[in-house]
């Protein structure tokens, strides 16, 4: 299941210099964007909403899209050779944390730009008029998953399906999500991502390390429409291209064909 990875690239949005927060921490600006909340902006930055209201000098809770308000949050400046996933694992923190922090659904980054580094949790918000994916678990979810799930089952998928549509990313991921459900598999996503059976590595990415590489957008959005349920390999349990010569992979029952790749039971 070995697909060629190609470099995904990486940006950053502007945030403006450090100033002093209440307590000694130092704080960075957030802009507000639309469905946030007081509470989901604290939560993200391990802070409270009385807090937020003091130092922003707000009289109440109601805020709106295009707000600016100082959190309380270290900032990491992007330098060459840096990618979203190395700072957030750099930081201990969920890629998708580090995205929400910055409002950063692609993956460009340049050197010199900044980043907020949240050192709180992600919270579920309403539905995004933007391509980004969910922040958190979602309530449709077919087999239960950790935020660091979601990510390695976004980076399994951009590295065995990368140059793929949408719709074969989608199918990857299912064939993850259907091991999960299936007796005959580890039952968690990350149990099953790193399966290791007869020696063999199930997922070549694994073992050349390219499912450390940072996720593309579409592979993010690709692994919640699987973990939502969406499967269009139609309960496929294996994947190949149509270029593999292993006759194994051929003799088994196939239940569909999406560009090049082929998914089988």
């Amino acid at each position: 299941m070995n697909i060629i990875k190609k470099t995904g690239v990486i940006l950053a949005g502007a945030i403006t210099s450090l100033t002093l927060f209440t307590s000694t921490a130092y704080a960075a600006n957030y802009t507000v964007v639309r469905n946030d909340s007081l509470y989901q902006i604290g939560t993200l930055f391990d802070t409270t909403v009385d807090a937020l209201i003091t130092n922003n000098r707000l009289t109440s809770t109601t805020i709106y899209p295009g707000q600016v308000l100082e959190v309380p949050t270290s900032v990491h400046t992007v330098k060459r050779g840096d990618t979203l996933f190395l700072i957030a694992r750099r930081y201990g923190i969920t890629l998708t944390a580090l995205r929400e922090a910055n409002h950063k659904w692609d993956n460009l980054i340049i050197p010199g730009q900044k980043l907020l580094i949240p050192k709180g949790k992600v919270l579920d918000r309403p539905a995004m008029t933007t391509t980004a994916a969910p922040a958190a678990k979602s309530s449709k979810a077919v087999i239960s998953y950790t935020q660091a799930e979601v990510d390695l089952l976004a980076r399994l998928i951009s590295a065995e399906a990368i140059g793929e549509s949408y719709e074969a990313k989608v199918g990857v991921g299912a064939v993850v999500v259907n091991r999960v459900q299936s007796p005959d598999w580890p039952s968690s996503i990350s149990a099953v991502i790193n399966h290791v059976t007869g020696g063999y590595h199930q997922f070549t990415p694994v073992k050349n390390g390219t499912i450390n590489n940072t996720p593309t957008d579409d592979s993010v959005k690709a692994a919640w429409a699987a973990l939502n349920g969406s499967d269009p390999s139609k309960g496929a349990l294996f994947y190949f291209d149509d270029s593999c010569t292993n006759q194994w992979m051929w003799s088994k029952p196939q239940t569909a064909k999406i560009d090049s790749m082929i998914f089988a039971k």
